[in-house]
Order: structure tokens, then sequence, then C-alpha cells
């Protein structure tokens, strides 16, 4: 049964995405706004708005029975939860299937699964799927010092319940071991209360590589591509693109192929992504996790499929199967997305809440831009500092970067600092003109860039 009415759990450009999306299928919206967001773009152009707490995350995005409440409250019969807060939290999924509301992602059951990284590694290895070498569960300085005589250094030392790079630690050699799984352990108890850790091999030469996955109710799963997620910094992703350039057919081919592998024999229902790393050196890839939820950076697969994934989220949500089948889509061009936040690299990336003065963004075509700013809009400190996502297209990887360069010099942000300055440098970096730069490169490079702002 479609959907009629759909809460957003979420707030920024996510929001303001599920809305237009849902304005496309001609299904009412409902936003779930803290009181920082009352004044927000989402709410004012969602049908509906209702206050779900205070500005605090953990009292209103975060606390599952505000959001259900509310949801409950505005006769929801549909939830999305974006990404980021609980999108990932089985809880929230469990609770909108005891209450009747359909929730836009998969199961509590798959959600849960694929959250634990041991859990889902080891289905992964089950299936054929490679892995990178590593250990099981560690729950000693003993086990682990066992284990990482077997893997060999240098090491990664790696949260269970992990996401968004924190409790993760570079283990270089036995005598860091100690240090690093106590700050590990510590890192993990604090961010998912849960210290379980474990390690796997560090690959030096690694590209963070991720495929787009789409499951219905029906048993169809195919893919859309895969995207280009290495230039990061702290584990963060800065810069992605699709598809993703340098990899051989045969390599791309079986990225692809062991993301559907995986995603059919767990039965994943709605978008799914399945990241792998590839060895850079050796020329073959690795199952690293999969996320259960929408990505921040869906849009470039969008641009160079033609799919509008929010849309095949929600229809799945709603009971249809998936509206396309896997010869039925063609990749055309290539696109680049930059994520530009409310941060100050040349301080090291401090955040700079406040009030933006103008905002020009730049249009035409080949360019895309996801935000939920304009000239006005308050930056509150309470929340991740992403204020839009500039994506750009064109026939081939050269033009989508002059493309993008272009874009980058025209986008004019006033009253608080952005990383903008920072993006018009790091693309027009040779290494990143050439692409294909691993894992590490921006890290290396950024002492470099930060002073040239």
């Amino acid at each position: 049964m479609a959907l009629g009415r759909v809460f957003i759990a979420n707030r920024g450009e996510i929001a303001v995405r599920v809305i237009e999306a849902c304005r496309g299928l001609g299904i009412e919206t409902v936003a779930g706004v803290s009181e920082a967001d009352t004044d927000s773009l989402a709410a004012e152009m969602a049908d509906h708005a209702v206050v779900i707490g205070p500005a605090a995350p953990a009292e209103s995005y975060l606390d599952i029975d505000a959001v259900l409440g509310a949801a409950r409250s505005a006769g929801a019969d549909g939830l999305h939860p974006g990404y980021g807060f609980l999108a990932e939290q089985p809880g929230l999924a469990q609770a909108c299937a005891e209450a009747g509301i359909r929730f836009i992602g998969p199961d509590a059951d798959i959600i849960a699964a694929m959250g634990n990284k041991l859990a889902a590694r080891a289905r992964a290895q089950a299936l054929g799927v490679p892995v990178v070498p590593g250990s099981p569960e560690v729950r000693s300085r003993a086990e682990a010092a066992a284990a990482a005589a077997e893997i060999g250094y240098p090491l990664l030392m790696k949260a269970a319940a992990g996401g968004g790079g924190r409790g993760i630690k570079i283990v270089a050699g036995a005598d860091g071991l100690d240090v690093a799984f106590a700050t590990a352990s510590a890192e993990a108890r604090a961010a998912f209360g849960d210290e379980t850790l474990y390690m796997e091999r560090y690959i030096a030469n690694a590209r963070h590589i991720e495929v787009q996955v789409l499951g219905d109710g029906f048993g169809s799963v195919i893919h859309a591509g895969e995207r280009d997620c290495s230039v990061q910094r702290r584990y963060q992703k800065v810069v992605e693109e699709a598809p993703a350039p340098g990899l051989t057919d045969e390599l791309r081919a079986g990225i692809r192929a062991a993301a559907v592998t995986l995603a059919k024999a767990i039965g994943y229902q709605n978008a799914g992504t399945v990241e792998f790393i590839v060895d850079g050196d050796a020329g073959c890839f690795y199952f690293l996790e999969m996320n259960t939820r929408i990505q921040v950076e869906h849009p470039v697969t969008e641009m160079i499929t033609g799919l509008d994934l929010v849309a095949e989220q929600i229809r799945i949500a709603g009971g249809a199967p998936l509206s396309v089948a896997q010869e039925d889509i063609a990749f055309s061009g290539h696109a680049i997305e930059c994520r530009i936040t409310a941060e100050d690299a040349a301080t090291g990336f401090r955040p700079c809440p406040g009030r933006i003065g103008d905002w020009q963004a730049p249009a035409g075509e080949g360019i895309r831009v996801d935000s939920h700013c304009r000239a006005g809009t308050l930056v509150p400190p309470h929340y991740d500092s992403l204020l839009a996502k500039l994506i750009v297209s064109g026939e081939n990887r050269i033009k989508a970067v002059s493309r993008l360069q272009e874009a980058l010099a025209e986008f004019t942000v006033t009253g608080v600092d952005t990383t903008i300055p920072f993006l018009r440098l790091l693309t027009c970096q040779l290494d990143f003109v050439r692409g294909g730069v691993n894992t590490r490169w921006l890290e290396g490079n950024l002492e470099s860039l930060k002073g040239g702002i």
C-alpha cells in the first residue's frame, strides 16, 4: 500500500531532500524539528512541522520515544530517518513496526546484523566475499597481542559497533598496542555503548570504494554502480565521485557483484551501501562494512544513472517493487560531490556556527546544490556543520573536475566561515585532477593545503 503521509525524523539538507522526493510522489510530509530548527527550510517546506524536543540532539533527534510519539500524533504512515541520528538504530525501526508505521529503510534485524562490524564481516566471509585479514573479537590486551602477532604490523584497532571513523586506531608496532587498545575501547564505549574491538591488517595504499544497492520485497536486488570516497580527513569523507576512476573492468565488476551477493543473501530491502577497501598495490578488494541507509553522497549516483534513490526508497517502503531492473540502469558521464561545511580549515577545521549573510550558490548545466541554507539561515552549534553538497557532472571526469572548480569559484557565503576556500585549493591539486588518490592522500597534504588558504 502506497504511503500517504511521511514523517521526516531528521534535519538539514537531507530533510529537504526527502520533502522534495515526497512532493514528486504526491505524498504529504511532516517535518519533525527541534526547537532550534523551527525556522528551518525543512519546517517551511513540509506540509506540517512538529517540535519533537529541545535543541540538544539527545532530547530531540536522538530520542526514539519523542520521534515516534510525534510521528504517531501526526498520523504518519511512513517515517524516513535520513542519515545520521537514528537512521541505523534498530530500535527506531522496531518501534515503527510495532506502531504500524512503515520505516523507510530495512527491517530492524538487518540493521542490527549489519551494524555490528564483526557480524557483518563474518557474513561476508561465509559468502565468499573477501575480507581484510584480521581477528575475531579481542577482549584483552593479551588477546590483542596474540592476534597482532598473526596479523602483523601495522594494523588497525576497530570498534565492532563503530561508524563515522570513531573507535579506530592505527597501531604501527607492538609498543603502541596497549595505548591503542585502551583508547579505542574507551572511544567505542563512549560513542556506541559497546567497547568490543577487533583488528585488521592496515592497508597503506587503500582506496575507499562503495556500491549503491537497492532491494525490494519481491526478491529483486540490484546495484547502481560504485562511488569513490577516498578523499577523507580523519575517516570523514570530503569529496566523492562516481564512477570510481582507475579501476580495471574486472575489479569494478567484482566489487559490484560482491555487493549484490551480500545484499541478496541477507534479504536486503530498501537502499543500502556496501563499502569496500581496494588495495592499490595488490589490485584486490576487501569488504569493509554495510550502511543500511541513504548515504550523504547518493547524488553522484543519481547524476550518472538518472535514478531518484530517495523516491525509490519511499516506493519500496510503500510495498512497490523496484521500478528498474539491473539491465535498465545505464551509466552516463561522471559526477563529483564536495561537502561544504561551516568550518575554518585554516584553524584546524574549527566549527563556525552563526548566521549566514550572503548566500550565492552556483547554478547551470550539470550543477546541483543540495542544501537547507539561504541568506539569513542560522547555523546552530548543536549539530553537524554540513551546509551544502555541491554536485557536478560532465560527460567525462576531466570535464566534471573543470565544472567543479568553476562552481566552487562562484559559490559565495558570508557570515560564517566555510570550507569553500579549502575545497577550491584541493580540487586544483594535480593528484586530485588525475584521479585515483588513496585514503591517506588528503591527510598527507593537509598542512600545505591549509597554508594556501
